[in-house]
């Protein structure tokens, strides 16, 4: 839920806020540089923008979170406190997106892009919690490389299928999200709402 999240909080970006990312940190890089390149100021400052604002999301995650230690549950609560924070975050973006929808001005499609970069650099520092290597909900290459080096040595698919299902959840939001920014935007944000609240929802019931 949470990396399909991800996919459409990226489509929405890279599609109606100013064609950067909110999550893909070294796409964001890579544009930077090309905008260097060009000469590209618009560019520079929008892949630049998210890249800081990905950053204060990842601090103030980290320091809600903490650190895995070796007596956590499954699910421990400070995730949850930092995905409820993560939500808050978005809340504030609905609320900006909906009143902008009309409109689209530039200034408040930046502002948009660095509430979603933030909110993605939560949800990042929240997973490190589970302090489980290579697990990840934004930042997904890694993952991609061991399941066709898992595939390559053929492992059983069994430990094979979580990473592909993650995959397949990453593209599958990034196609919904793009359909919708640009053919439905009203409902927009509900795409990045709605996988959260679920999420929350579970983990609460899982601690219960």
């Amino acid at each position: 839920m949470l990396t399909f999240l991800t996919g459409s909080a990226d489509a929405i970006g890279f599609l109606a806020l100013g064609g950067a990312f909110s999550s893909v940190m070294t796409g964001n890089m890579v544009l930077l540089g090309l905008s260097a390149g060009r000469g590209d100021a618009e560019l520079a400052l929008t892949s630049g923008c998210a890249i800081v604002s990905f950053i204060v999301g990842v601090l103030a995650g980290a320091r809600l979170v903490g650190s895995a230690q070796p007596d956590d549950p499954v699910w421990p609560r400070r995730v949850t406190w930092a995905l409820v924070l993560e939500l808050l975050v978005f809340v504030v973006f609905l609320i900006v997106w909906e009143v902008n929808l009309p409109h689209h001005d530039d200034h408040v499609d930046l502002a948009l892009l660095l509430l979603s970069a933030a909110a993605l650099g939560v949800q990042s520092s929240a997973i490190q919690r589970f302090g489980v290597p290579g697990l990840s909900s934004t930042y997904l290459t890694g993952t991609l490389t061991s399941l066709i080096a898992g595939v390559a040595a053929r492992s059983p698919w069994g430990s094979l299928r979580p990473k592909a299902q993650v995959l397949l959840a990453l593209i599958t939001g990034a196609a919904i999200g793009a359909l919708v920014a640009l053919h439905l935007p009203v409902v927009a944000p509900a795409l990045l709402i709605v996988p959260l609240v679920l999420v929350i929802v579970v983990s609460a019931r899982m601690r219960s």
